[in-house]
């Protein structure tokens, strides 16, 4: 069987909620051991988020906990007592990466900051994914997705133009620009540890990612003096653009005229005639001047079609066109999905049969293979007490009543 790309490499993860467990989920599905800290004192916030396996709420029952903490193991360990910090110090001295997503100085007041790790483990790639970074002045603030979308201006570009914020509707940061960044720079110091030997501290800001995905929009202000503003469904250029009502219980077709030669597929596939255009729409420029008439005659055209059928049409012509999806639909009906084997099933001991996204990306020589659900919390801790820290089971008992592995 082909070794995963990461097999041999040990991560202490500290981190907990949304990003930071995403960001060691990508190091874990590609063979890393990554062993997640927990106690029953202070649960990963995200064993308390819904979903709920049949709507039951428990500790081992989220499907947004089980999602992103594939391939892991728990080990529940109480940091607020003296035993707890002496266990994950021998913890961190045997392990590749550390990597934890609090806000600066929690990591320090357990003994574990980058400059007292380092001096446990000199080797050590670092990982802390603070909500600004670890220093500046406003380096102690807490946040999440949606207030990172705020802070760098992500949701001030969503909604209709003149209308409030409409917000993304799903915690962006969180699930794409940070750790997918996290992860990749960790790849990056690991080579480089493996070429030198030496290890090195990486701070994420997790605005500063999110900042990335607005390129274009910083252009227009940088080099016109531009503040774009949100556009609703409309493009800066391409008209027809937008996402309107077809026939069905709410059914809805996106479609992208991008130059002259797809508007007259387009006229072509909904049979628009001569007496339909109010104006010269075969240029470009006339197309997006008229591109709110333009919306009004294709709202009328398409109320009652078949949204897939017509679809297809379209991309049969060369016209950009898809279906607005369900989550059913990319679960159950979407082939592209289903051709990559992007949805894995796997048996959780709690939940049954429940499914998981793979990587976002396959690697040809080294395939993603998925060992193990979720773990249930403190799983594996007297696995990796006697396997990793060498305890004994008189020991492991002693820790459990005593409330350090919990």
């Amino acid at each position: 069987m082909t070794a995963l790309p990461l097999s041999g490499i040990r991560v202490v993860d500290f981190c907990w909620v949304g990003a930071g467990s995403f960001a060691t989920k990508i190091l874990a599905d590609h063979g890393a051991d990554v062993i997640k800290i927990e106690s029953n004192s202070k649960i990963d916030g995200i064993r308390l988020s819904p979903p709920f396996k049949d709507g039951r709420k428990d500790v081992n029952r989220s499907g947004y906990f089980a999602d992103r903490n594939t391939n892991k193991r728990s080990l529940t360990l109480n940091m607020k007592t003296d035993e707890g910090q002496q266990l994950a110090r021998r913890l961190v001295a045997s392990c590749d990466v550390v990597s934890n997503n609090f806000t600066p100085g929690v990591m320090e007041r357990f003994g574990l900051g980058y400059e007292q790790v380092r001096e446990i483990n000199p080797g050590v790639v670092y990982l802390a994914m603070s909500m600004q970074g670890a220093a500046g002045p406003e380096r102690d603030y807490l946040g999440y997705g949606q207030t990172i979308g705020a802070l760098v201006g992500l949701h001030h570009l969503t909604g209709l133009p003149g209308h409030p914020p409409a917000g993304t509707g799903t915690n962006y940061p969180d699930h794409v620009p940070n750790p997918c960044h996290a992860a990749f720079a960790v790849l990056a110091a690991l080579r480089h540890k493996r070429r030198t030997g030496r290890g090195q501290f990486v701070d994420i800001a997790q605005t500063e990612p999110t900042i990335a995905m607005l390129a274009p929009s910083l252009l227009e202000h940088t080099v016109n003096g531009h503040d774009p503003g949100p556009l609703g469904n409309q493009h800066r250029s391409y008209a027809p653009h937008g996402v309107y009502r077809c026939s069905g219980e709410d059914s809805w077709l996106a479609i992208s005229v991008t130059d002259d030669d797809a508007w007259q597929k387009l006229r072509t596939v909904l049979g628009i005639d001569d007496a339909q255009c109010v104006s010269d729409w075969a240029d470009a420029a006339a197309r997006w001047r008229d591109r709110d008439t333009l919306d009004d005659l294709l709202a009328r055209l398409l109320a009652d079609r078949d949204a897939a059928e017509t679809a297809d049409h379209l991309l049969r012509a060369g016209v950009a066109a898809g279906v607005v999806q369900s989550v059913a639909d990319l679960v159950d009906d979407d082939p592209q999905l289903r051709w990559r084997e992007h949805w894995v099933r796997l048996d959780h001991p709690e939940m049954g049969e429940t499914l998981y996204n793979a990587p976002p990306f396959r690697f040809s020589g080294t395939p993603t293979r998925f060992e193990r659900p979720a773990p249930l919390l403190g799983q594996h801790t007297r696995e990796i007490c006697r396997d990793v820290l060498g305890l004994a089971d008189a020991e492991i008992d002693r820790l459990t009543e005593a409330g350090v592995l919990t």
